[in-house]
């Protein structure tokens, strides 16, 4: 008898199997690849075959709790009463930061920013650009509240909060950032649905008889 298998798909890469034959197979071969998993069995009496799989396990993050005692014992009075501070808006989201001397962490309503934002590389590269612009990426650490709207918009946000909350720490800022366009609030919107239209412009279809 003769099994084949190939062209799993990437997730089955982080399993591991194990298998056993009894009455004694021929011949077993198992080789596992990072994206390709190919098994081969021949054997003349094979009566039964089990194989096991084992998922690794998921990587943990800080508890939520812990990062709201972290952020209160740096905010203490809360996040009007600090001094750097910018508000930025995108669509229907608002976002307000704090900037304090750190290591260059970001912290968005006490979450992790990469776990708020998902793991999303162009969202996490919006809310970094106005620090990068600067060389401030490991020089501040950056507390966020946000609501409104979704996270593509609340990163947009951010990015805009963070870019005047830079304007506080010095005037000399505002050339660079005004020549990467993030001192510029973006003021586009989805466009109202029209009555008699589908959507905002789209119309049914025209029949002429």
């Amino acid at each position: 008898m003769a099994l084949s298998i190939s062209s799993l798909t990437s997730s089955l890469s982080s399993l591991s199997f194990s298998s056993q034959i009894s009455r004694n197979p021929s011949s077993i071969s198992i080789a596992q690849r990072p994206k390709n998993l190919h098994i081969s069995l021949s054997s003349k009496h094979t009566r039964s075959l089990s194989i096991s799989a084992t998922v690794a396990a998921p990587v943990e993050t800080e508890p939520v709790e812990n990062l709201k005692k972290f952020v209160k014992s740096r905010l203490p009075g809360g996040f009007a009463a600090q001094t750097i501070i910018g508000t930025g808006r995108r669509k229907c989201a608002i976002a307000r930061v704090v900037l304090q001397e750190g290591t260059g962490k970001f912290i968005i309503n006490y979450r992790d920013a990469k776990e708020y934002l998902q793991g999303n590389p162009l969202w996490l590269q919006y809310i970094k650009v106005p620090l990068v612009t600067l060389g401030y990426e490991t020089s501040y650490d950056v507390f966020v509240k946000a609501h409104g709207g979704g996270l593509s918009g609340q990163a947009q946000a951010i990015s805009l909060g963070i870019a005047r909350a830079l304007l506080k720490v010095s005037a000399d800022h505002r050339s660079p950032l005004k020549k990467e366009g993030l001192l510029t609030r973006d003021s586009r919107v989805v466009e109202r649905k029209k009555v008699g239209l589908k959507k905002a412009r789209k119309a049914p279809q025209f029949s002429k008889r």
